[in-house]
């Protein structure tokens, strides 16, 4: 894409390029994600992206269960699905080898292995499709917000004008920077040197040393891709500049000295390094500026977490800031983003140290590391940790009630099909077993169902657009209070 072009779909409130309701800097997969939530509501939608082509190297990340479910819930999981390779969810904690444990609750059990750019390229045409506008070559170098709204200022100069900006800029996130917010944490310990080459030696050799190396070496790995390319994981021997990515001859050596032998490794496709800082910046909103992805948190890649934390915020932010925007907002509902969000992200920095340290060869995370292993027999905990990683154990605070209250619904059986397919749109969704109750005032923002069918072990739940169970009853009175909570005054 030209450097500085603009790629848009249809809009049915198409305006001028200078005037947007959000301007969302960085278009990876929070990015993408944000803008197409936001689109769901006809919120005008800017995002500026500072690479002009896409990254060069195809890493494979793993959507987990969560971010499956969201997924379905928007139509678009059978596109990834085209390009993904199912796994089984054991073994994330740690690359502690175990079983997937059985009756887990999603009706997506399952790891989706696929290339970050893949991500990146269906989330972006989705929201392209619904309307946003994405420019690629334009990073944003400052900005000026006031009562009314952020003025943005891009690297050639240009200045634009929008009601939020959201920086989806990664870790190094100017947003956050310009915004004076702090990223407390720590600093990298610890950097893996990652690739795909070229490799000589013959397979069954390669596996052998691997399965060596790995009895105490867990942050090593060669897997191999087909046509003697491999991907391949080594530590490295320090903690270098992130800003330069390091050499094959960096890679030969760190192989010599972890495995006893380079493998004759050659031609690689990318290369690249990782370090182990974990951060979380002190606050996700200031004003009109609110901050979502790796510009609000960064950890260890460990369990493979990062893309959907991102994407999961973005998920959780949508349809909050569209309120906001659309002016139907309740007073408090913006500021649920953090109160709700940057606890998960808390919990994910410490399970993401926990695994870094269960990683060291050193004597005593090693002893830890076999005590967990031992554990990790017992299904419950074997549970517990799976859920932690794919994220289908988070239950927002709501209050005392309902065991679902706060946690997203499982895509259970409805008379129309199955649940998810119900929320393409992005709006609430009274589920009603009764056939008692009704939306009246929300029917603009809120989807009613009634279905005495439906697998439900409840009279009826009202689900926000994330999927999360807002409330759990059956008396119009209490739902019309959870109604207003969530979503605002009743339209007249």
């Amino acid at each position: 894409m030209d450097s500085g072009q603009f790629t848009a779909g249809p809009s049915s409130d198409d305006t001028a390029e200078r005037d947007f309701d959000v301007i969302i800097a960085g278009c990876g997969p929070t990015g993408a994600m944000l803008a197409a939530e936001l689109r769901l509501h006809g919120v005008r939608v800017l995002v500026v992206e500072k690479e002009t082509e896409p990254a060069s190297f195809v890493r494979i990340v793993g959507l987990h269960m969560r971010s499956i479910e969201l997924m379905a819930m928007r139509g678009l999981l059978d596109g990834l699905l085209r390009h993904g390779r199912r796994r089984p969810v054991g073994g994330l904690f740690a690359a502690i080898a175990g079983p997937a444990p059985e009756g887990l609750d999603s009706e997506y059990a399952y790891l989706l292995g696929i290339p970050q750019p893949v991500v990146v390229r269906l989330l972006e045409e989705h929201a392209v499709a619904l309307g946003a506008r994405v420019r690629h070559g334009g990073a944003v170098t400052g900005f000026e917000q006031d009562d009314e709204g952020v003025t943005v200022e891009l690297a050639d100069g240009e200045r634009l004008r929008s009601r939020y900006l959201v920086g989806c800029d990664g870790g190094r996130s100017t947003v956050r920077k310009l915004l004076g917010v702090g990223f407390p944490g720590e600093p990298s310990r610890n950097e893996t040197l990652m690739g795909e080459m070229q490799v000589s030696a013959p397979p069954e050799e390669i596996a052998a040393r691997v399965a060596a190396v790995r009895e105490t070496q867990h942050r090593f790995w060669l897997r191999p891709f087909g046509a003697g390319v491999y991907s391949v994981v080594v530590p490295a021997a320090g903690v270098g500049d992130r800003a330069h990515p390091p050499t094959l001859e960096d890679f030969r050596q760190q192989l010599r000295a972890v495995a006893g032998t380079d493998f004759g490794v050659h031609s690689p496709r990318w290369l690249s390094r990782f370090g182990d800082a974990t951060r979380l910046a002190g606050r996700y909103r200031v004003g009109r500026v609110l901050l979502a992805g790796d510009a609000a948190h960064i950890h260890p890649p460990t369990g493979g977490q990062g893309l959907n934390l991102g994407v999961q915020d973005a998920f959780n932010l949508g349809w909050k800031l569209a309120a906001q925007v659309r002016g139907w907002a309740p007073d408090t509902l913006l500021d649920s983003y953090e109160a709700e969000r940057r606890p998960v992200a808390e919990e994910v920095l410490d399970n993401t140290r926990a695994q870094m340290e269960l990683l060291s060869t050193e004597p005593g995370p090693q002893a830890v590391r076999r005590l967990l292993t031992e554990l990790m027999g017992i299904d419950e905990v074997n549970r517990r940790l799976i859920e932690k990683i794919t994220a289908i154990g988070v239950r927002y605070d709501f209050g005392e009630g309902h065991e679902l209250l706060g946690r997203r619904l499982r895509d259970i059986d409805v008379e129309q099909g199955r649940l998810y397919g119900l929320l393409h749109r992005g709006r609430g969704l009274l589920l009603d077993r009764t056939g008692r109750l009704t939306v009246g005032g929300w029917a603009d923002r809120v989807e009613h169902l009634a279905d005495p069918t439906a697998a439900l072990d409840a009279p009826c739940v009202l689900l926000r657009p994330d999927g999360h169970v807002a409330w759990v009853g059956d008396d119009q009175r209490v739902l019309d209070d959870h109604l207003s909570r969530w979503f605002g005054r009743p339209a007249d």
